[in-house]
């Protein structure tokens, strides 16, 4: 029998280890309570280091909290200053409390500092207003297949009539129906086309497509009249291009194959793409706690990862000679790591793809060097490469979600790990096999728990049922799809992909059977109203203290998320909301429902809307006469106000006015006017009405700030422009 592999090696804390009774520094004494702290807290001193990529987030997040650009070179000094500071303590043997608050400042500052340069690497300019319809030309750089049509990225543009410093880097325009069919990345197409900046927040606290899109070097967007007309071939495109070709053809060939609903689901899981998804089938998906499965995260690069190991190794031991001479547990593990990097790029990387690469592959170094494949150590060093290559992306739902998962995933395995140990030992055939069904269960339930909040907070729903959808969708997926999606690979370069391929889509129309049949079963998915930012606070910093600590202070984070779930109920909802460019108003009636009046295209501005007001639809506009709404609430008379008719019987008698007119004439009676010049300028508003006739205010254009991804551009909110 081969010797136990060593355990991995501890990382290097970022500040000295404080050992019990002797923290407080040279020529101190400490008193008995403190003493009897620092001794408690002493076996989880090594657990601090866990907590870096949370000080650098937390940096990160500040920077794009802030209401105006931080001076590089004041945050360069603030770095230079934070760090040395924590040097010199850590030289001088200040005590512990003392090192461990300036490292932690110092890296929260280093992750600011990241953030900044990286906004400022991915400049690019942005449309300020509105251009075309006129001649567009450009090269093509990616085609996304959607169910009403195309989407194409496009770069090296020529725009009449803008200056070449004004002209964007990149601009994303839709075609509609069967357009551009033929279109590949490479060609050099020309078309008129009609673009405007990329839009802020349908409401304030709302997802920000154009900060997005910033740091994508998307300087506009909107729509192709017509089809395009190709005029010229790059004859020298580059990998990234070439890549995105051979991504685009396999969508095309699978689809081919089976444009249904089984095809879509093994085009995204193939190539990462999901624009080919119809909307109901990606609903479908969303409220049965099933769409993850579509995006190719953890789960998917960890089966490639097995898949290919186990082949490799199992081929190598069925020939004596090489399974007696070839060291074919690392040989697996190589190939793996191949697989999994190739599948990784062709993937179109996301975030949850690049986490999951980097944990797996260096689990599969481990393996090289005989040590423990899963510790939380490799989640931190996976969340520091992530937070320092691509700083923004901890705003984003898929990081949230993809390291909540796995963190509580491995808190969970480390905690379990021994006492499943004894168990699985000392357990026959049919109680092995309990146990990996109950693993499956309790993987799903961990996994479901800890993404809950970030579903709330970022889609205003839970998925009820997901357990059940998942316990029969991930066995599937794991033993059927994705061994068909490896075979599907091997077979595609020879163009003998047609057996495998039908096995995946066979197996992924079970897949879609299960999502539709769960997501219609009663309150399927239930809608929440808006978490406030203080909520998603509450939820990640408690869950971080559950699961990065050790000992029995770690429940008292139970509490805290709690609380974070408890806060879309007792966050102030708004009475009023206006917005969409003056062409959407809400309010709210006495029951506490949004109603909306709306004119022009709003769709998006409405659904989102509704969305945060945790509402599948509108509810019935109150009596309303005359283009004029009133609200009554203790000390206060909102007029809000659509037609001209109501404008003067508003201004005689209310208190305050929300209107998408411009009030040009005397309106003497309200104490606050919101009109339709204040409305483009500030982008939506909330309006709360508070206690004492005080209104309370919260715009788009406060949150944004002055940034990079808000200057040169009016606080433009989600109106429903092409995009």
């Amino acid at each position: 029998m081969g010797a136990m592999p060593s355990p991995p090696a501890a990382p290097r804390l970022p500040w000295p280890v404080p050992a019990a009774g002797g923290a407080a520094g040279p020529g101190t004494a400490p008193s008995g309570a403190l003493a009897r702290a620092r001794a408690a807290f002493a076996p989880e001193a090594e657990r601090l280091a866990l907590w870096s990529p949370v000080a650098l987030g937390c940096g990160i997040v500040l920077y794009f909290a802030s209401p105006a650009e931080p001076g590089p070179g004041l945050l360069a000094a603030a770095v230079l200053a934070s760090c040395l500071a924590a040097v010199a303590a850590a030289l001088a043997r200040a005590p512990a409390a003392a090192r461990i608050v300036l490292a932690a400042a110092a890296l929260g500052l280093v992750g600011a500092a990241l953030a900044q340069l990286r906004a400022d690497a991915v400049a690019a300019p942005v449309l300020a207003k509105r251009w075309g319809p006129a001649e567009l030309r450009g090269r093509v750089v990616a085609v996304e297949i959607r169910p009403d049509g195309r989407r194409l990225m496009l770069d090296r543009l020529e725009m009449p009539g803008l200056h070449r410093d004004e002209v964007p880097a990149r601009v994303r325009v839709r075609l509609r129906g069967g357009a551009g069919e033929g279109l590949v990345p490479g060609d050099i197409v020309a078309a008129r086309a009609q673009l405007v900046p990329p839009p802020g927040p349908a409401a304030p606290g709302a997802y920000d497509f154009a900060r997005w899109a910033w740091f994508e070097r998307i300087g506009g967007v909107g729509s192709l009249r017509g089809t395009p007309r190709v005029v010229d071939r790059d004859s020298r495109p580059g990998w990234r291009i070439r890549l995105d070709a051979l991504r685009a053809d396999v969508v095309r060939r699978v689809l081919a194959a089976d444009p249904g609903p089984a095809g879509q689901v093994t085009a995204a899981l193939l190539t990462g793409e999901m624009g080919h998804v119809d909307p109901a089938l990606m609903q479908a998906m969303r409220d049965s706690g099933l769409a993850h499965l579509l995006s190719i995260s953890g789960l998917h690069i960890t089966l490639v990862a097995g898949i290919v190991f186990f082949a490799v190794r199992r081929a190598i031991a069925l020939v004596p000679r090489a399974a007696l001479r070839w060291p074919a547990k690392k040989i697996a593990a190589c190939c793996a790591f191949a697989a999994i990097t190739a599948y990784m790029l062709f993937a179109a990387p996301s975030v949850p793809t690049t986490r999951a690469w980097f944990m797996g592959g260096l689990g599969l170094v481990a393996v090289l060097l005989d040590r423990a494949p899963v510790s939380m150590r490799l989640v931190v060093w996976a969340a520091l490469a992530v937070l320092a290559a691509t700083p923004e992306a901890v705003l984003g739902p898929s990081f949230q979600m993809s390291f909540a998962a796995v963190v509580a995933l491995v808190a969970a395995w480390e905690w379990l790990a021994p006492a499943l140990r004894r168990l699985r030992a000392a357990s026959g055939f049919v109680a092995r096999a309990a146990l990996l069904l109950a693993g499956a269960l309790a993987t799903t339930l961990v996994a479901s728990l800890a993404t809950a909040p970030f579903g709330i907070y970022h889609f205003n729903r839970v998925a009820a049922f997901s357990i059940a959808a998942n316990l029969l969708a991930v066995p599937l997926t794991s033993f059927v799809v994705m061994p068909c999606a490896v075979l599907v690979f091997l077979a595609l370069p020879l163009g003998l992909e047609a057996l495998p391929l039908a096995a995946m889509n066979a197996a992924n129309l079970l897949v879609v059977a299960i999502a539709e049949e769960v997501a219609a079963w009663p309150s399927a998915a239930l809608l929440v109203p808006a978490m406030p930012d203080w909520g998603l606070a509450c939820c990640v910093g408690g869950g971080l203290w559950l699961a990065l600590w050790r000992r029995g202070w770690r429940v008292l984070g139970v509490p805290v998320i709690l609380a974070g779930l408890a806060s879309p109920w007792l966050a102030l909802q708004p009475d009023v909301v206006a917005g969409a460019e003056a062409r959407l108003v809400g309010l709210r009636d006495a029951g506490g429902a949004l109603a909306l009046h709306g004119r022009g295209n709003v769709q998006m501005a409405s659904e989102t809307w509704l969305r945060r007001a945790g509402q599948a639809r509108a509810a019935a506009l109150p009596d309303c006469r005359r283009g004029t709404c009133w609200i009554e609430r203790p000390g206060h008379l909102v007029a809000v106000v659509t037609a001209p008719a109501g404008l003067a019987e508003a201004c005689a008698w209310a208190t305050a006015l929300v209107t998408t007119l411009e009030v040009w004439r005397d309106c003497a009676a309200p104490a606050w006017i919101l009109d339709r010049t204040t409305i483009l300028r500030e982008g939506s508003i909330e309006v709360r009405l508070l206690p004492g006739g005080e209104l309370a205010l919260r715009t788009t254009r406060e949150l944004r700030g002055a940034r990079r991804w808000t200057r040169g551009s009016p606080p433009r909110d989600a109106a429903d422009e092409p995009q």
